[in-house]
This record gives structure tokens, sequence and C-alpha cells, in this order.
């Protein structure tokens, strides 16, 4: 019987996938109840819920911001939503609040650029660095790289 060994390998590897914390720096991480229909993707910024203990996809303020959906990879695809790397609606879903995460970004970001979320009625209305507006809110995270159009790891520190 032959053994085979790999020859070939690949050049690059993934830099990380949305929700996945980035490194061992020091953060701060909480748990909430979601209460959106379709769950809560992860990467995706949270805000509070209307019931005690609970978050929602559905933008906010600032004041009404925890952070960002932890990647968790025990969470199974439901019949419900049929969505994968999602929250399903009310599981538990884990929260950055401080420390470093990727995201998927929209549009140019460079390395220390605030990071803003689109509230829905703006041109870039996903996470991105388009200056803080009556459409887009400030969240007090920056960019910790330059990316256009993809995954960005974030800091808050």
């Amino acid at each position: 019987m032959a053994i085979t060994v790999q020859s070939t390998y690949a050049e690059d590897y993934a830099k990380g996938y949305p929700g996945m914390v980035a490194n061992g720096e020091t953060s701060n991480r909480i748990s909430r109840t979601v209460e959106s229909a379709a769950g809560a993707p992860f990467g995706a910024p949270l805000y509070r819920g209307t019931n005690d203990h609970g978050c929602t996809i559905t933008v906010g303020t600032l004041a009404s911001f925890y952070g960002w959906a932890i990647a968790d990879r025990g969470i199974v695809p439901t019949t419900v939503t049929g969505a994968v790397d999602t929250y399903p609606q009310y599981s538990t879903a884990g929260i950055l609040t401080l420390g470093a995460i990727y995201v998927a970004v929209k549009g140019a970001v460079t390395d220390g650029a605030a990071i803003t979320v689109g509230t829905g009625a703006g041109a870039a209305d996903l996470i991105g660095a388009t200056a803080a507006d009556a459409t887009h809110i400030a969240t007090g995270w920056v960019a910790d790289e330059t990316v256009t159009d993809g995954i960005c790891r974030i800091v808050k520190r």
C-alpha cells in the first residue's frame, strides 16, 4: 500500500470569520436571549431588546448597543430559520462588549477608523467606517486593520 504524502499547501489561510474572537487580549463577554425572529448572525451588532435580558439585531442607538455576537460552533441550524452561523430566536447569545473580534465590513475601512453601523436608511447600511450621522451610529469600536468589503478585525480597548 502506497503512503500518500501531502505535497501542496495553501499559500494563505483565512484570517478569521465573522464573530470569531480575534485573540486573547483583555475582553468582556456577556450573554443575552435573542429576541429577533430571524436570529442573530455571528459577528452582528446586538442591541438591548424589549424583554429583560434580551437582545435584538434591530439597529438601535449607541445607548442600546451591547456589542458583537460571538461565534459559537455548537449552534446548530434550526428548521425554523435554517440559517447557519446564527443564534436562533430564544437562544442565549454570547456578546463581546470589549476586546477584539472579526466582523464583515462594507466599503473601505482603514486601520484606526471608527466603526459605525447603518440604520437602514443610509447608502452604506452595514458595518463600516461611514461617518456617524443620522443614519449611522458610532459603536466605540475601531478597525485594527485596513480592509475593503471583507472580514475585518475590530477592537475596543
